[in-house]
């Protein structure tokens, strides 16, 4: 996954200022409309990605948080390769992504802690453990109803074999330091390119 949490500092600075960094990634936008005609997920998305970046170069930071169209960003890249200004869009839909978990907005609470949770169990075990995720998952929700809500997919699931049922089957292999190292490298090396800017 490429989703870029916001660090400590980035989580404390001003959601307006976070989303000027973004503006100047997508500033050069000419609303052709090529990022929407070419994502797989416009027809599921609230507001199309075009009106997305209008809005980030308007700065309205309410009116892109109230939307659900960052979160539904698969990451494919389609609309960064198609983009006939070579925008760096989709790593903008990421950092929108980043904003919306730091400030911890409600709306966007489940994704947020999907993705928490689905990487704590990676670090953890190594690898994508479905009944420790799930577990882990459904525990931060606090919500009864929410593990009836996806109870039909994990029946599906487990009848094709593609949920491990039985604890201890694989060794685990904790990730700790591979993630330590990762952080350490971001922290090196986005502080320069900060400084930089995008233009």
């Amino acid at each position: 996954m490429n989703l870029q949490i916001a660090t400590a500092s980035s989580a404390s600075e001003n959601g307006n200022n976070a989303l000027d960094k973004i503006g100047s990634m997508v500033r050069a936008c000419i609303q052709c409309g090529t990022c929407t005609g070419s994502c797989p997920n416009a027809l599921e998305m609230d507001m199309t990605p075009r009106k997305m970046w209008r809005l980030v170069n308007l700065g309205r930071l309410a009116e892109i948080m109230a939307s659900r169209t960052f979160i539904l960003c698969s990451d494919c890249y389609t609309c960064t390769l198609r983009c006939p200004r070579g925008l760096p869009l989709t790593d903008a839909m990421e950092a929108l992504k980043g904003i919306a978990f730091a400030r911890r907005e409600r709306r966007h609470r489940s994704s947020r802690l999907f993705y928490e949770k689905f990487m704590q169990t990676v670090r953890r075990h190594g690898r994508i453990r479905e009944m420790a995720f799930m577990t882990r998952y459904f525990t931060a929700m606090k919500s009864p109803t929410v593990p009836l809500r996806f109870a039909p997919l994990g029946i599906k699931l487990m009848g094709k074999g593609k949920v491990e049922i039985g604890l201890g089957k694989t060794v685990a292999t904790p990730l700790d330091a591979l993630f330590e190292k990762v952080a350490d490298l971001e922290r090196t090396t986005c502080a320069p390119l900060e400084n930089e800017g995008h233009g």
